[in-house]
């Protein structure tokens, strides 16, 4: 596995927001992790990315184990985070924004690389590369959030609730790119709350209720779990 949480567990004070969550990402897939709100899938996600730290279990990537190690090792180490909500810098232009991706690459020639294969997979983006990040739609702002996330040259992408307030236009495009990214050979762990369209995008997918793991399996069989149909699906 390239990605894989052993039995890590997250108490905020008292209260305990994962229990001994287990799950893995290989290399080429799309892993799905869905679940309602207040499922503990934001806190998971903050553990894998440094931000939280696991009071039990161990987290590791590509041999190495990464918890523990704050958020700025787990980003050289190579996982990126598209995060919900895109955080932008809304002040800033679109090239700024995407040139502040790149914070760990020290190569000129490597970020001006980094942002034609931005600008080339998201045109738009270069037409608007000198406005500010503000001043773009919704679904522009999606596009600009995934391009910095390319900027650091990762080795896996965490996509955090992508197809949150956008149109169903946008959002199938920023699926078909998930899904292109992925045939590139790039592991991809997906958040979303909708259930129909994670199960539909990955190759596998594990259920998060109540800070555990209840259900997980391949994506075409989780489709048709009854648990999985009542509580999600609406069937």
């Amino acid at each position: 596995m390239m990605l894989e949480v052993r039995g890590v567990s997250v108490h905020y004070g008292r209260v305990q927001a994962l229990a001994e969550v287990s799950i893995g990402v290989d290399r080429g897939e799309i892993v799905a992790l869905v679940g309602s709100n207040g499922a503990g899938k934001s806190t998971l996600v903050n553990a894998i990315c440094g931000v939280v730290e696991p009071s039990a279990g161990e987290i590791h990537f590509a041999g190495r184990r990464i918890d523990r190690r704050g958020s700025v090792q787990v980003v050289l180490a190579g996982i990126v985070q598209v995060a919900e909500g895109r955080q932008l810098f809304p002040a800033l232009t679109v090239e700024e924004n995407l040139r502040m991706g790149a914070y760990t690459v020290r190569d000129a020639r490597r970020i001006r690389e980094s942002l034609e294969r931005v600008f080339e997979s998201f045109p738009i983006l270069g037409q608007r590369r000198g406005m500010l990040a503000q001043t773009l739609s919704g679904g522009e702002q999606q596009m600009l959030a995934v391009g910095r996330a390319l900027m650091s040259e990762p080795k896996m992408v965490i996509f955090d609730e992508p197809s949150l307030g956008l149109a169903p236009l946008i959002v199938e495009r920023i699926l078909d790119f998930i899904r292109a990214l992925n045939a590139q050979g790039m592991p991809v762990l997906l958040i979303e709350q909708n259930v129909a369209l994670s199960l539909e995008i990955a190759h596998r997918a594990y259920v998060l209720e109540r800070g555990r793991v209840t259900l997980q399996g391949r994506s075409e069989d989780l489709l048709h779990n009854p648990h999985v149909e009542s509580a999600y699906l609406g069937i």
